[in-house]
């Protein structure tokens, strides 16, 4: 597609999906150097592209589920119409939907926008004819999410190598994650993430509790503790207080810990742009440190690797034939952390 003035990228996931996304976004802003280039995203992952320098706006919206405690449900709904009607007024040339799998609402939401095209990924259905262009949802399956993702960047005549992934963290983020480090700041630091959605991502409180005390034991390593805060029963927001409380009460005296629970995801973002190395469950947090440029360990459950493995770093993932982190072993762990920063243990 030639002379497009106007492209909107459409991508309303969740964390990881986003991150898996700029590679498109930067490859569109090389091809279109002129070009206003937005994107149409959540509240929840939005700070993904705060501060890229590949876009010329965000617009993000609030899911109702995702209400803060004292937001107001009309206000958040005014907001998006607010959005939308300003969309619609920018005449887009082009909306690309860049999750690679077919979806009539999505669809919907892009002719509301009125643009010359919408671009998308079909699933040879009737409804999906309405894309101008599209691509086979069918063509992608087996690879990585990038590669997904990217196969519409062709659309635009663009070829070569995928770039790699892009999140630029807040400075005054990193400082505060840094200044929270303090005499820690000169081991070998790794983020050690320990929320995980589902069950079968979820690393008991022990072996996380043993992984910390042996990494200090082993490579000298001060460890940043990773979680999302707040009561496990929580309806909307379930958090890991009490998992995090635990695992620092069983490491002791062994091991520094500095404890950082990340409410935002730009803390989340800072604390792990300061550390050297990561160890995980498969998620958004595992796909942020990969466009970091981080080392990762990453403790595969039910989610396939050949989807959703860290992209474009070194990495080691684990995952056992019974598709639960349950059975990885701590000397599993550590043993694949020592390959990926060049140390051996002492044990």
């Amino acid at each position: 597609m030639e002379n497009l003035r106007s492209v909107l990228v459409v991508r309303r996931d969740n964390i990881g999906d986003l991150v898996c996304t700029t590679p498109l976004l930067r490859a569109l802003r090389t091809r279109l150097p002129n070009a206003w280039i937005g994107a149409f995203v959540n509240s929840y992952n939005a700070p993904v592209l705060d501060r890229n320098p590949d876009l010329d706006a965000v617009y993000a919206y609030t899911k109702l589920k995702h209400l803060e405690e004292g937001q107001s449900p009309i206000r958040v709904l005014l907001d998006r119409a607010r959005d939308l009607w300003a969309l619609r007024r920018r005449r887009l040339d082009a909306v690309v939907l860049a999750t690679p799998a077919f979806s009539r609402r999505t669809l919907r939401l892009a002719r509301w926008f009125a643009p010359k095209r919408v671009v998308g990924f079909s699933d040879d259905s009737a409804a999906a004819r309405a894309l101008d262009p599209s691509v086979s949802q069918s063509s992608v399956e087996g690879r990585h999410e990038v590669e997904r993702v990217f196969a519409l960047a062709r659309v635009f005549g663009i070829e070569g190598n995928i770039p790699p992934l892009r999140i630029v963290p807040d400075a005054a983020e990193v400082e505060k994650a840094r200044s929270t480090l303090g005499a820690n700041v000169s081991h070998l630091k790794v983020a050690v993430h320990i929320s995980a959605r589902r069950p079968a991502q979820r690393w008991p409180v022990d072996r996380f509790a043993e992984l910390i005390a042996r990494m200090r034991a082993d490579y000298a390593a001060a460890t940043m503790l990773l979680w999302s805060p707040g009561p496990a029963d929580h309806p909307r927001h379930p958090g890991d207080d009490n998992k995090a409380k635990a695992i620092q009460e069983q490491v002791g005296n062994r091991a520094p810990i500095v404890a950082y629970p990340t409410e935002r995801l730009a803390e989340l973002i800072g604390a792990l742009a300061t550390c050297d190395a990561m160890v995980c469950a498969d998620g958004g947090a595992m796909h942020v440190a990969a466009a970091l440029g981080k080392p990762i360990v990453a403790l595969f459950g039910d989610s396939p690797p050949e989807r959703w493995r860290p992209w474009g770093v070194a990495h080691r993932v684990l995952q056992p034939s019974s598709r639960t982190v349950l059975d990885i072993s701590t000397a599993d762990v550590l043993a694949s952390l020592g390959a990926l920063i060049g140390r051996g243990t002492n044990r």
